[in-house]
């Protein structure tokens, strides 16, 4: 089935850091709710689907939908709330989990909604087009992962994945991990890259420069603070990774996202 963005009308958008928990642990809305994590994790119910939603998911949940959620640790994220087409509640792929893996995409469109404070016009398109990008990278990935040729299936890599990104910001060994899966390194990287199109050491930086450019926009941390927050050895090596990866310095960087 073509894709074909639906015809949403934005209603509200708050961006929430480093949420606790929630005011209530149910609630229903009487249009589209859509939690967009960026940071930490937390617990969802909708329906007949529960589950854990973390960095790269969307929760989605229909009008007039008993919403049950709670947080497992702080939760950075973006509540959205829409105005959806008619066709949607019936449909199943509008409900619950759905996943992202191209984070540094993710991660661009999570900024620029970040940057849009204002209700005009103009700031609400803009918006309402980020919105409808998240969901077409759902449906983009879905597409390539329903292509026969291109499908690979791999519980024990995604299993890999959960552990790197519960350990993300920690002193990983890529070298133990392959031993644990009783895999060679070279194996243990070969296979991940088939299952998500690249490397274990690409996931785990992906992970790690997305917490490193959210501190850089919202704190007056030193790189070496940054640094041991994000997983790496100290602001040198920091400095080197995010200049290769982003393009310009960290003190760049911070410096164009301060007004």
């Amino acid at each position: 089935m073509v894709y074909r963005d639906p015809a949403l009308k934005l209603l509200s958008h708050v961006y929430w850091h480093q949420k606790k928990e929630f005011m209530f642990e149910r609630d229903d809305y009487p249009c589209w709710t859509l939690f967009a994590v960026e940071e930490g994790s937390f617990f969802y119910e909708i329906r007949t689907e529960q589950g854990e939603a973390r960095v790269g998911d969307l929760v989605l949940c229909p009008p007039r939908t008993v919403f049950r959620r709670k947080t497992i640790e702080p939760l950075t994220f973006h509540f959205i709330q829409f105005i959806g087409e008619p066709h949607m509640e019936h449909e199943a792929t509008w409900t619950g989990k759905l996943s992202v893996q191209d984070l540094p995409r993710l991660t661009s469109s999570y900024r620029y909604l970040r940057s849009m404070q204002g209700w005009d016009e103009e700031s609400t398109q803009h918006k309402l087009h980020l919105v409808n990008d998240l969901f077409r990278m759902v449906q983009m990935e879905r597409l390539i992962q329903e292509s026969p040729p291109e499908t690979v299936m791999d519980e024990q890599m995604d299993q890999a994945r959960g552990f790197l990104t519960d350990h993300a910001y920690s002193n990983l060994s890529m070298l133990n991990l392959a031993q644990r899966l009783d895999l060679t390194p070279v194996q243990f990287t070969r296979r991940f890259r088939k299952a998500f199109a690249q490397t274990p050491t690409e996931f785990i930086n992906d992970l790690r420069l997305t917490r490193a450019r959210h501190l850089l926009e919202s704190t007056t941390f030193t790189l070496d603070v940054i640094a041991s927050q994000c997983g790496y050895e100290n602001g040198f090596y920091l400095s080197r990774v995010f200049t290769s990866k982003i393009g310009m310095a960290p003190s760049i960087y911070r410096s164009m996202h301060r007004v």
